[in-house]
């Protein structure tokens, strides 16, 4: 039997080519993401369930609002691998590319039911409204030593605003807020780049998440003995409602904060930067106070999301669903970027970027039910102050390269770029 990896190579006669060929009666997601505004259009068109091909493992993904909305609180989908077809076959190994993305460890994000509260709990209480909004001093003065830099940087020409600006915001936020100490940032980047690019290969991946492991796990034995003012020291003392979390939880709910908290923000400032750049009259409309910031971040979220596929559930019996069945011991993703595309939820104009629509903007790409993201708040806040600093500091700023150069790095998770280079003053 073929592995998943080269199952999936069988699929694609021409390995240059975009789009999303069929791999018999699935579409099958591009792992280089060269052509994700078409990818995105053929699924979401294929809607509102599709059979898609994951590096030669199907499953399900949604493209439509209202179809996620009930799937995402529908207690019969779970996290658990355990319940997945392929994975009690033995299709799906730890060889697969993905495997790290699904079979996480133990935390918040892998567990349902009583002892995904539990575990969601102990986050909760150190990521509050409040914290979240002490945060805001340490976020703008973070913020402004960067555009500091970022202006040393672009003084003679272009600049790279993922770099400079975009990627050391929220790592450096979600560290403080974890405890991280700022030394590790490089090594933090190296493994999350090398962990969710799809040409890393898979003996170097799964080396990566055991050194994503070890450095997890001795900074909890190191809060442990000395605990600080962070989430890690808290998730690691934290008593109330029930049991404490075990060394193992601790590192999971870590390991997955890290990097969304991170990722997720990266993805939100860029393609709003790109948004307002490619759409000068509706910048200005911002600038000129006529359109709040908050109004930019949403429809950034709704029309080009930070997450393309969220992987993966798992359904435990079987569902029926706007017409399709998903057997028990299928798999399930959600595809959020589709999701935010789609015209019955969002008009006919919905692959348009749009500040100003008529109606409040409802998308649920930070998710929605028992697993929504417990850093929306931390993301959107984040976002706020990035964006208009970098106006206000750089009015003129502008793409160095036509829009259509930007590339997606080849990762299939999140709208990952390759970099976005500015110029600071046109």
């Amino acid at each position: 039997m073929n592995s998943p990896h080269t199952a999936a190579a069988e699929h694609t006669e021409d390995p240059a080519a975009g789009g999303c060929p069929f791999a018999g009666d699935a579409l099958v997601i591009d792992p280089l993401v060269r052509d994700l505004a078409g990818e995105t259009r053929q699924l979401r068109d294929a809607g509102p369930l599709t059979r898609i091909d994951l590096l030669g493992a199907q499953a399900w993904t949604v493209t439509r609002h209202a179809e996620a909305r009930q799937l995402l609180t529908d207690p019969r989908l779970v996290k658990d691998i355990g319940v997945w077809r392929l994975w009690q076959t033995g299709e799906v190994t730890r060889e697969w590319p993905l495997i790290g993305m699904i079979d996480t460890g133990r935390s918040m994000f892998t567990v349902d039911g009583a002892e995904h509260r539990r575990l969601r709990a102990k986050t909760a209480q150190a990521v509050t409204p409040r914290r979240v909004a002490e945060l805001q001093p340490l976020i703008e003065e973070i913020t402004g030593r960067l555009l500091d830099g970022l202006a040393e940087a672009g003084a003679d020409g272009p600049v790279d605003l993922k770099t400079r600006f975009a990627l050391p915001l929220p790592l450096s936020v979600v560290s403080v807020l974890m405890g991280v100490d700022p030394a590790e940032h490089p090594k933090l980047h190296r493994i999350y780049k090398a962990f969710f690019s799809m040409l890393t290969p898979q003996e170097e991946r799964l080396a990566v998440i055991e050194e994503m492991d070890v450095l997890f796990r001795a900074m909890v034995w190191e809060k442990t003995a000395r605990p600080t003012d962070d989430l890690t020291s808290a998730l690691i003392l934290a008593d109330e409602g029930g049991e404490p979390l075990t060394e193992e939880e601790v590192v999971g709910n870590l390991k997955a904060m890290v990097a969304a908290g991170h990722e997720t923000t990266i993805g939100l400032i860029l393609n709003a930067v790109r948004a307002l750049l490619t759409y000068p009259d509706q910048l200005r409309m911002v600038l000129d106070g006529e359109i709040a910031w908050e109004t930019v971040i949403e429809e950034t979220l709704r029309w080009d999301t930070p997450t393309t596929h969220l992987l993966m559930r798992f359904a435990t019996e079987d569902i029926e669903i706007g017409g399709t069945l998903i057997a028990k011991g299928d798999g399930v993703v959600i595809s959020y970027r589709a999701i935010g595309r789609d015209t019955e939820q969002h008009g006919p104009d919905a692959d348009l970027f749009d500040i100003t629509r008529p109606d409040p903007i409802r998308h649920m790409s930070f998710g929605h039910g028992p697993h929504i993201c417990p850093g929306a708040a931390l993301a959107r806040l984040e976002a706020r102050i990035a964006l208009p600093a970098l106006f206000d500091r750089f009015p003129g700023l502008t793409l160095a390269v036509p829009v259509e150069e930007i590339r997606n790095l080849p990762v299939l998770t999140q709208n990952d770029l390759e970099s976005f280079p500015v110029l600071l003053d046109a």
